[in-house]
């Protein structure tokens, strides 16, 4: 069958995606690769490493994290099987062809299934009380193992930061100011991308990480030593007299040419909010687009 624009066959497709599953494995650990731009959860890897599209996000792209895992563990025929059943799924029409709006609504399936479990995990394992609402008190005994301040010689005090980095997201989540959080709300705690009125604080938890001069702006410097760690591989890649590797310096373009959108040479506020959390981009349709090219590069 005959692939065209927007489309193409169910084998096309399924050899495209059983070549994802068998070859899961970044060219870098996962601990040296930094998370910025939030993808709607499509994926915990990173969508590019070092200017190289990730296979790994297409992977979890499709298949979801979870069950990613599982397929690890498969033979190839069995992979194949389970793949079989899921690209069956896929072709609603039954037309024997796989459309860019089909796949887009997969990815869009698997990104919500990911958040809904995810939640359902959490808010089990929190044991929320008899009126199915989470308190700050149990919450924060459950994950760091105490109650009290964070103050110097307490248990919880090197916990410090990130207890406050909780307890401010905590705040902004309890959209009814109620003192403890709904399902709901705690989802919006769980994954403040999602949440429109949780932006603020995606921007401030990045700020904190990035912006180390404490001046409330990502300079290019501090920008480039965050997603560069400087290691003994990208030394073996640097090409140029600053012992910068080539996707380094494309970083760097990226940051004056489209991130800094006034020029000053630092990114504001506005700036990193539309660098991580962009609006005009739509991450599953983007994603549907790129497996369907790579079928056509591929098939």
């Amino acid at each position: 069958m005959q692939k065209s624009g927007n489309r193409m066959s169910l084998i096309v497709f399924m050899l495209v995606v059983f070549e994802l599953t068998q070859v899961y494995c970044s060219a870098i650990p996962a601990g040296e690769i930094k998370q910025r731009v939030h993808e709607k959860s499509l994926s915990n890897e990173e969508h590019e490493v070092r200017g190289e599209h990730n296979n790994d996000y297409d992977h979890d792209a499709f298949l979801g994290h979870e069950d990613a895992e599982t397929f690890d563990q498969l033979s190839p025929e069995e992979s194949k099987k389970r793949l079989a059943s899921i690209v069956d799924k896929i072709d609603k029409n039954k037309d024997g062809e796989i459309t860019e709006q089909e796949l887009k609504e997969r990815i869009q399936y698997v990104q919500h299934r990911y958040i809904v479990t995810d939640t359902d995990r959490m808010w089990r394992d929190h044991d929320p009380d008899s009126d199915n609402t989470l308190s700050w008190e149990s919450y924060q005994k459950r994950t760091f193992g105490y109650n009290d301040e964070p103050v110097e010689g307490s248990p919880t005090f090197e916990y410090a930061t990130m207890i406050k980095r909780d307890r401010r997201r905590w705040l902004n989540a309890d959209k009814n100011q109620d003192g403890v959080l709904n399902k709901e709300e705690f989802t919006d705690f769980l994954h403040p991308e999602e949440a429109e009125h949780m932006r603020s604080i995606v921007v401030d938890e990045t700020l904190e990480d990035i912006d180390k001069d404490g001046d409330g702006y990502i300079s290019i410097q501090e920008y480039i030593d965050d997603i560069w760690g400087d290691d003994e591989d990208d030394e073996d890649e640097a090409d140029d007299d600053k012992g910068e590797p080539e996707w380094v310096r494309s970083e760097r373009e990226q940051f004056a040419n489209f991130r800094d959108k006034n020029h000053d040479g630092k990114l504001d506020r506005e700036e990193i909010e539309e660098w991580i959390i962009p609006e005009d981009y739509d991450h599953s349709s983007a994603e549907a687009a790129h497996l369907i090219q790579s079928s056509d590069e591929n098939g």
